[in-house]
């Protein structure tokens, strides 16, 4: 296979990032990390290994791609986020170059797209057997809605049968991260009206999803991430990183939810001035028609 890379270059030497360089930047060092325990759950669950072809949806700054790729997977990663998807790139084809070389056939280069779709992709390219929406569903408004295109361009390239994972956040009573949440639909007037604004998640909210894109659930099982920081700043940025808390920025101003996050966080700081919050996820697997 040859496949092709949509082209985009990030110089991250000539200025501090700032903005949104700066933000993707808090995700792929600071949050990202958080849910290598769900992504290396689901892969072992699921066997990946040289022979899968992944196709992951909101691969974001590329962590789980690479766990994959490091199990000989052939990867794909697809999000909208182009800032994000520029570290996915440093991270995964740091010179341009094939990721890896195998000995028994040709080199597979990781293929990563942020234009939130598939485009330019060789339709004569074999079908993917594994498809991942592994940022997790269910603690904002309107979030799995906006997984629903993304399913409807992806699951024509699977082969038939195939998994499809996604991910949603666990009962709020099992998520110390949910009461630091909060923060988000206190500071918003309206918690339903505007996306990305927290809500407790749903028990149905993956199946409902899985239900929509005509999927057939096929197993399910729940997965311990803690969320562990350095210190309280480090939190309020990882934090901030989500985007959950974009709708409170907009309503008040940075300095205001900053402040009141780092309250939040307060009960989490331990001794050592180390932030940590236990959370549970959930995974659902389905299959494609």
């Amino acid at each position: 296979m040859t496949p092709t890379l949509v082209q985009h270059h990030l110089n991250t030497a000539s200025a501090p990032p700032t903005g949104a360089d700066a933000r993707a930047r808090d995700w792929a060092e600071i949050q990202e990390r958080m849910l290598v325990p769900l992504y290396e759950a689901v892969y072992e669950r699921l066997g990946v290994g040289a022979a899968t072809r992944l196709l992951a949806l909101g691969c974001g700054s590329g962590l789980a791609l690479l766990i994959a790729e490091s199990r000989g997977a052939c990867v794909t990663g697809v999000d909208a986020d182009r800032e994000r998807v520029a570290l996915a790139r440093e991270r995964l084809l740091p010179d341009g170059t094939p990721t890896r070389e195998p000995e028994d056939g040709p080199a597979k280069l990781a293929r990563l797209f942020d234009c939130g779709s598939v485009e330019g992709r060789d339709p004569s390219e074999p079908a993917y057997n594994l498809v991942t929406a592994l940022e997790p569903l269910g603690c904002a408004a309107g979030d799995s809605e906006g997984l629903a295109p993304a399913l409807e361009g992806a699951l024509p390239l699977a082969e038939r049968g195939s998994p499809v994972v996604l991910v949603g956040w666990g009962p709020p009573e099992r998520c110390a991260t949910s009461a630091v949440l909060r923060v988000a639909s206190r500071l918003t007037d309206t918690l339903r009206s505007t996306g990305g604004v927290w809500r407790p998640a749903h028990r149905d909210d993956l199946e409902n999803v899985a239900a929509r894109a005509g999927l057939k659930p096929d197993g399910s099982g729940r997965v311990a991430c803690p969320f562990g920081y350095a210190d309280t700043e480090s939190a309020v940025r990882g934090l901030l990183s989500t985007g959950l808390f974009d709708a409170a920025i907009r309503a008040t101003d940075p300095a205001q939810v900053e402040k009141e996050l780092a309250e939040a966080l307060h009960p989490y700081v331990r001794r050592d001035r180390t932030v940590w919050m236990p959370n549970v996820f959930r995974y659902l697997i389905a299959r494609t028609p």
